[in-house]
């Protein structure tokens, strides 16, 4: 395993309708294999539930001083991470609903006064780690661009995308090839 600074910190954001499904299950497979020293933690966003997003860039409303709660939270898990993995099965060819709600509420830090969020994101590393049912990957990468241009805009490393097969609740764990992509995930 490689060695890296004790200081790397991956966060495990997990979006998706079902607690310990196929996405869920490839990451911790592929979190087995992360640098030693490292930390992690796993968040699942059905436990901060977050209002909805208000783009206020453009009208009379100002941003909104972020309150404590669970933007609040996410917010510090986000900022203490040096990694952040979103981990996310392909609902419709895209994100899940929650997973492209917390990445909109990144634009509302970005703009709120005070965490200079997109200074403190430059140089973390974004990956993103998805199970689809479809046999076609190509119906996959609006999922991946989606995750790696953000990681371009905010001066991120883009950390890759582990695509795994499964659609039944464990199927990704009997796809020998989607098991041994996850064992190598986090090697350099």
């Amino acid at each position: 395993m490689p060695v890296q600074q004790p200081s790397d910190h991956f966060l495990f954001v997990v979006a998706g309708g079902r607690r310990d499904g196929n996405s869920e299950q490839l990451a911790r497979r592929a979190a087995l294999r992360l640098p030693t020293g490292a930390t992690q933690q796993w968040i699942h966003l059905a436990d901060f539930p977050l209002p909805t997003f208000t783009d206020a860039r453009h009208g009379e409303a100002a941003w909104q001083p972020l309150a404590e709660g669970p933007g609040r939270a996410l917010l510090e898990a986000t900022l203490a991470a040096t990694a952040i993995v979103i981990v996310a099965p392909v609902y419709w060819y895209s994100l899940p609903a929650s997973a492209k709600l917390y990445l909109d509420h990144w634009m509302t830090w970005l703009r709120s006064p005070g965490i200079n969020f997109k200074a403190r994101m430059a140089g973390k590393a974004l990956h993103g780690i998805s199970v689809s049912s479809d046999g076609d990957p190509t119906l996959t990468e609006p999922v991946k661009e989606s995750l790696r241009l953000t990681a371009g805009y905010l001066a991120m490393h883009w950390g890759g995308f582990l695509l795994g097969a499964g659609n039944r609740p464990g199927q990704v764990m009997t796809d020998a090839p989607s098991v041994a992509a996850a064992d190598k995930f986090f090697l350099p």
